[in-house]
């Protein structure tokens, strides 16, 4: 958490990046991010909420996938800041509480089918494989590139579904004491120290000793 509670705001509600800033923050364009940056609109739009300069707004994303950057820039969630919080079950699944609200949604995007999906997965395998052709490579991208507009522009209601939830979000970030720990010699949190033989050390060095 950072130390600061002036409570700033950088967009006016219903003023949001553009998915083009998020493809630059990710590096790409892609299925994923478009489903993270609709949830992130959908969930803004819901709460009634500007993306805050604190944390006024929490996510908790049920995968790390790449839609999870488009939510931090569009919501302004972030891990630094502690009010992006990840468990990674492999669902597509973001839960959004705004503090001063008292107010929470859950995002579910549904599964959709694509009449191209098995041909994208299969080209899919061989793009990291490292086998692909030219051709391949280049209909595989073209593949992802419709998929993507598609995702952007479909009605909201056929891609995901927003729920309002019971109020209660994770608490806020705290801020640690830097303590040194007396084997490494190295800065660490003083939260993070762990007890081994009666003596408190970095989670590294409270690990067990390999031969």
């Amino acid at each position: 958490m950072c130390e600061t509670h002036d409570h700033q705001h950088f967009e006016s509600a219903g003023q949001y990046p553009a998915f083009e800033e998020c493809v630059t923050f990710h590096g790409h364009s892609c299925p994923g991010l478009a489903t993270g940056y609709r949830a992130a609109l959908a969930a803004m739009q819901a709460l009634g909420v500007a993306r805050p300069y604190d944390e006024e707004l929490v996510t908790v994303a049920e995968t790390n996938a790449c839609g999870v950057d488009a939510i931090q820039l569009v919501t302004g969630c972030t891990a630094g800041k502690g009010n992006l919080v990840i468990h990674d079950y492999g669902k597509h699944v973001f839960t959004f509480y705004a503090r001063e609200k008292n107010k929470a949604v859950r995002i579910l995007i549904k599964n959709r089918e694509m009449p191209d999906r098995a041909e994208m997965d299969s080209l899919r395998k061989k793009v990291f494989a490292g086998t692909v052709n030219e051709t391949e490579q280049k209909r595989f991208y073209g593949l992802m590139a419709e998929a993507t507009e598609e995702l952007l522009l479909i009605p909201q209601d056929e891609m995901l579904t927003v729920t309002e939830v019971a109020y209660n979000p994770p608490e806020k970030a705290r801020i640690f004491q830097t303590v040194i720990c007396p084997d490494c010699g190295e800065p660490v949190a003083d939260a993070k120290m762990q007890t081994v033989n009666g003596k408190a050390v970095c989670a590294t060095c409270a690990l067990p000793k390999t031969e």
